[in-house]
């Protein structure tokens, strides 16, 4: 559970902090198996015995005051008595996790029966789009064969497919058999027959192990509907118009209570992988995609503010759905048309799961992603609450959960992986704050309870199952870390213990939700506003500003933030965003579906993936086996005065090998396998939670504009209204006319 905080010592009260001009807040990646400065947690069972206080629920852990028949809460202070059970327990302190660490992970003793215990196993579901091309269907045939050798022995898994039909293939005979059922066109339609009729789930869902060579002739029996198929199947839409029979909602609601009914009692987990290659235009949950192009010009509606907001309720109503039936849903998109991603998004965040987005099926990483996403330890059934000692309290919480509609602060996710990262922001309960004569610091604790697949080697150090061999079998887990932080007694300690990647991390849940709810223009202006004031606030504090008859005198702005090392990362990463996608305008070519799926990337990475994502990590090599420089900044003029042959651009999705049209022709290109910088790209590619794309341009031979695009501090922040003349320079020089009409 890595937690980072974006101040390491908190504000002294609220005039404090808004003085500041920083956010105040933390991300936490729970199921990381270590924290953020690689320690793993002490392991430990009986956590249902794990004393909790009477006022706050918070758990006892090692800040906490012990006493021969009692304990003082850490969080509020309040007095607990400790039962016999806990007083023979913490005699022997050595053999308890919770007085060893404050990072502690315990057992969870599971309800319900063994056997269930036993037999409760993950499932799998591939939904197909049919209504689609050849090539959409060779990229998803192999993604589906990558995730068979990705998943555990113990899985189940089914294939369905839909369009303006929904077809569930049984593969657990000699030949696959598909049953169809039709889908009605109007859009208040659903099934005419539940998915149990039409095929019992115990026979619909196959174990992996035995089946997989059936589960592979099935996909080989996977062909496109054709258009004959569809406009006899298909409906007349809207005003008329042919619809293409992509009947998506239907068939992802049937889906859902299919899987729901037997909820708890045959499987464990159950993750939807929906595969999809245009916008779901026919029967319920269908989109109108005409929403998106020249009617906006006519309109004189603001695009960037149309077409962030969903069009339907549908989805968000289906995402209660699935969360309710326990079901995860990863889309994966390949398509250069508009889908509205913006509407189907609720369908994962809210249920844990990721949305991929590929614009064509040429160098799609869609088959290493599965593989990837499946090979990786994630837990599920996750429960995350976190709790904060009484001078403050959570303001907002960000990230892919559903919110437990009876208790504050706490979040259900279906799924959850090791880089899976939400965030929090803070707010003072009183004027007080943290009193400066108190000995008491703030202190917060995170609880995190979740549901892991224990395979069969492991269960032997189990001590709660004991069975025959080859079974998996379900382990609940309670995982809680509680963390003490320091009170900056000035402005100048509390600089100096910022944290500039989780402050970025924070700035962009608050920039997406700006955009989402008032538009991109406001997110903009939200951003820049932003660090005026943490600008004005910072000159102010050290007293960089000189004042006569109350007005400045002085124009000397310190805009690179030249005495604070802590804050100086912040100008360029605010210039940065500004460039990004994320925030860029409808006019400026942004596809509003790759935007949203930037927003959906954006707000599930932990601090140092996104500080790449929006500020890519420029390296160089004298030799592929020696490290010149380990950064840049992103200019033209840093390559020209570093005179580095070669160049490698890390920007979390694509990785760039250049090298400088000036380099020596007997330096080999590309860099070789067992060279310094291919196994820095190996290690790179590997940590990763998405698949890169790794490229190699020889510059002078090649087009280089894909290296060139990413080197923004030349570039102009387009359409701003912000900056019109350069790039970085003159936004540092924007910021400071700012700032002085600010400080007037």
């Amino acid at each position: 559970m890595a937690v980072r905080a974006t101040v390491s010592r908190f504000p002294m009260d609220q005039d404090a902090q808004e003085a500041s001009g920083l956010p105040w807040g933390l991300t936490v990646t729970p199921f990381s198996s270590q924290d953020e400065n690689g320690l793993a947690p002490t392991y430990g069972s009986d956590g249902d015995l794990l004393p909790r206080c009477e006022n706050c629920y918070a758990y006892f852990n090692t800040y906490c005051e012990l006493e021969q028949w009692a304990w003082s809460c850490s969080l509020c202070g309040t007095l607990n008595g400790l039962s016999s059970q806990a007083i023979t327990r913490y005699s022997h302190p050595q053999s308890c996790a919770e007085m060893m660490s404050s990072f502690i992970d315990l057992e969870l003793p599971l309800e319900g029966s063994e056997e269930e215990m036993m037999f409760a196993r993950p499932v799998y579901v591939a939904a197909v789009d049919l209504a689609c091309s050849e090539e959409f269907l060779e990229l998803t045939k192999s993604a589906l064969q990558a995730a068979l050798e990705a998943l555990a022995p113990g899985a189940l898994f089914g294939l369905a497919t839909f369009s303006h039909k929904m077809g569930l293939y049984d593969v657990q005979g000699p030949i696959p058999v598909v049953k169809n059922v039709f889908i009605p066109p109007d859009v208040e339609g659903t099934l005419p027959i539940d998915l149990e009729d039409v095929m019992p789930l115990l026979q619909f869902l196959a174990p992996v192990e035995t089946c997989k060579d059936r589960i592979t002739a099935a996909l080989d029996t996977l062909r496109p509907t054709t258009s004959w198929e569809r406009s006899a199947g298909a409906s007349q839409g809207l005003d008329g118009v042919l619809m293409g029979g992509r009947g998506f909602g239907v068939a992802m609601e049937a889906l859902f209570k299919y899987l729901g009914s037997e909820y708890g009692n045959t499987f464990a987990l159950a993750r939807v992988f929906a595969f999809i290659s245009g916008p779901p235009d026919y029967g319920a949950g269908q989109l109108d995609t005409r929403r998106y192009g020249e009617q906006y010009a006519s309109k004189g509606e603001d695009a960037d503010r149309a077409l962030l907001p969903e069009q339907t309720p549908f989805y968000k109503e289906l995402a209660a759905v699935a969360v309710q039936a326990g079901v995860c849903v990863d889309i994966f998109a390949v398509t250069n048309e508009y889908t509205d991603l913006a509407s189907l998004k609720f369908l994962s965040i809210e249920s844990g799961g990721s949305i991929f987005l590929y614009s064509n099926t040429d160098d799609s990483t869609l088959p290493q992603d599965m593989y990837r996403m499946l090979s990786r330890p994630y837990a599920f059934g996750c429960v995350l609450r976190l709790r904060t000692s009484s001078e403050f309290k959570t303001g907002h919480s960000y990230g892919h959960f559903f919110p437990d509609p009876q208790y504050e602060n706490v979040q259900h996710i279906i799924c959850c992986d090791s880089y899976a990262t939400y965030a929090y922001d803070f707010d003072f309960t009183n004027t007080v704050g943290f009193s400066r004569y108190s000995s008491e610091q703030p202190v917060l604790q995170i609880a995190f309870q979740y549901t892991i697949v224990v395979p069969p080697e492991q269960l032997s150090r189990s001590r709660l199952v004991t069975s025959s061999s080859g079974t998996h079998s379900i382990q609940r887990r309670l995982r809680i870390r509680t963390i003490q932080f320091g009170v900056a007694r000035n402005m100048n300690e509390l600089y100096d213990s910022v944290d500039p990647e989780a402050v970025l991390s924070v700035l962009v849940h608050k920039v997406i939700l700006a955009s989402l709810e008032q538009g991109v223009r406001e997110g903009r202006i939200l951003l820049h506003d932003w660090l005026v004031i943490l600008t004005a606030q910072y000159n102010d504090a050290y007293k960089l500003v000189q004042y006569k008859n109350g007005n400045s005198i002085t124009a000397q702005i310190d805009v690179a933030f030249s005495q604070c090392p802590q804050l100086q990362p912040l100008p360029r990463l605010v210039f940065a965003l500004l460039r990004n996608p994320l925030l860029r305008f409808h006019e400026e070519g942004v596809h509003p579906d790759y935007r949203i799926y930037l927003q959906c990337l954006f707000s599930a990475l932990e601090p140092s993936s996104l500080h790449r994502a929006v500020y890519p990590v420029l390296s160089s090599y004298s030799t592929p086996d020696k490290q010149a420089y380990p950064r840049h900044s992103l200019s033209r003029a840093a390559l020209i005065t570093s005179g580095s042959p070669i160049y490698f651009l890390d920007a979390f999705t694509n990785l760039i090998v250049f090298y400088s049209s000036t380099a020596d022709p007997t330096i080999p290109f590309p860099p070789p396998q067992d060279c310094l910088l291919r196994t820095t790209i190996n290690k790179l590619k590997q940590d990763r939670s998405i698949t890169p794309k790794l490229s190699f341009i020889r510059g002078g031979q090649e087009d280089a504009s894909a290296f060139e695009s990413y080197l923004i501090e030349e570039q102009d922040v387009d359409g701003s209204g912000f900056t019109s003349v350069m790039g970085f320079v003159s936004f540092l020089e924007d910021i400071t006319r700012s700032v002085m009409e600010y400080m007037k």
